[in-house]
């Protein structure tokens, strides 16, 4: 074959540098005249931002010593209740995060037309993944009935209901003929996007993230209380990515926040509390920690205020927040780096023995 032919026989076309793309042409959805293969130039680059911030937060659950989390969890200094704390923690979020990983690649991934925010759900399916692997690694480390944690959605009713909950808006997306070519595939994809970014990983996961880091604040359980955190250091990204991700949508198709998708968000949002507020109540039917059900109420009401006011709502509930600790942990902008304490050997690739 000649060097000046492509692999099909056909010439190459002519060099013509109108046919570059420019940034002002691309969009979130429904962009078919820019090829979704070319990343530069930029168009959205909070999109890029979120992406560099993921990787610099770079992390493996086996990183983590798990020495002293075995010696507690083995001895008698942990009760009855708090064990269950624990255990219905990780039964949660052991699937949750198999779900959002999921909702990704099978439902969001194919419907956004951008490269630099398909990028960035790269980079949030790899750390899905890493958060499920997180774990596994904390299951076997304390020696725990792996089949009990994996298969909790099932066995506890609190569970199941939040599981089952964001999967129902996962359904219409994922079916053969779903595209968001009319108003009402955009609005559909926007409440996809509400429940897993907004509801799962902005409400559901956040009880988890105060009880586990209760036992940490009290230096107990801390391996698992680091490991959480670097997760809830994950899931701030990728709650910000969601929001940004659904706010730039709604600016690019005026007509879809109508005041009804308004209303059924609201609603969604409203039920969403609800169920959390049972999930808290199963997880701590007594109170330990300083914890109890009732604070949970008003933590997630608070939680539910502030996710709204960001994507152009308003808030209804009006709870103070009865943990003002969290709000220190997720502050991005803390001088604080969860990261720096860390000891790693990384190899290079010269060293790597294969």
């Amino acid at each position: 074959m000649s060097a000046c032919c492509t692999t099909s026989g056909m010439p190459p076309q002519p060099y013509d540098p109108s046919r570059r793309i420019n940034a002002d042409d691309k969009r979130l959805l429904n962009c078919r005249q820019v090829d979704v293969n070319q990343l530069m130039p930029l168009k959205y680059h909070w999109a890029w931002e979120h992406y560099l911030n993921g990787c610099n937060n770079n992390w493996l659950p086996s990183e983590v010593p798990m020495q002293r989390d075995i010696e507690l969890w083995k001895s008698d200094a942990l009760s009855d209740a708090e064990r269950l704390v624990i255990m219905r923690n990780l039964g949660f979020f052991s699937t949750g995060e198999s779900l959002v990983g999921n909702n990704i690649v099978l439902a969001i991934f194919k419907h956004i037309t951008n490269p630099e925010a398909r990028q960035y759900l790269l980079r949030q399916a790899y750390e899905e993944a890493v958060h499920t692997h997180t774990f596994h690694y904390i299951v076997e480390s304390l020696s725990l009935d792996e089949r009990e944690v994996f298969n909790m959605y099932h066995e506890v009713a609190s569970i199941e209901g939040k599981d089952r909950f964001v999967m129902q808006l996962t359904e219409d997306v994922m079916r053969e003929d779903f595209s968001t070519d009319t108003v009402e595939g955009i609005q559909q994809f926007i409440k996809n996007l509400v429940g897993f970014y907004v509801i799962m990983e902005g409400i559901f996961f956040y009880s988890g993230f105060v009880m586990i880091l209760s036992f940490h604040r009290q230096n107990r359980m801390t391996g698992i209380g680091e490991q959480f955190q670097y997760i809830l250091r994950d899931e701030t990204i990728h709650l910000n990515f969601g929001i940004d991700l659904i706010n730039t949508i709604k600016e690019e198709n005026p007509g879809v926040w109508t005041p009804q998708l308004q209303q059924e968000i609201y609603d969604l949002i409203k039920q969403a509390v609800d169920y959390e507020v049972l999930y808290a109540g199963d997880c701590l039917p007594r109170g330990i920690l300083g914890l109890n059900a009732g604070l949970f109420r008003e933590y997630v009401e608070h939680i539910a205020d502030r996710r709204m006011e960001r994507i152009g709502l308003k808030a209804v509930y009006g709870s103070r927040n009865p943990f003002p600790w969290m709000s220190e942990t997720i502050d991005l902008m803390k001088e604080k780096n969860f990261f720096e304490t860390r000891v790693t050997e990384y190899q290079t690739a010269a060293s790597l023995e294969w």
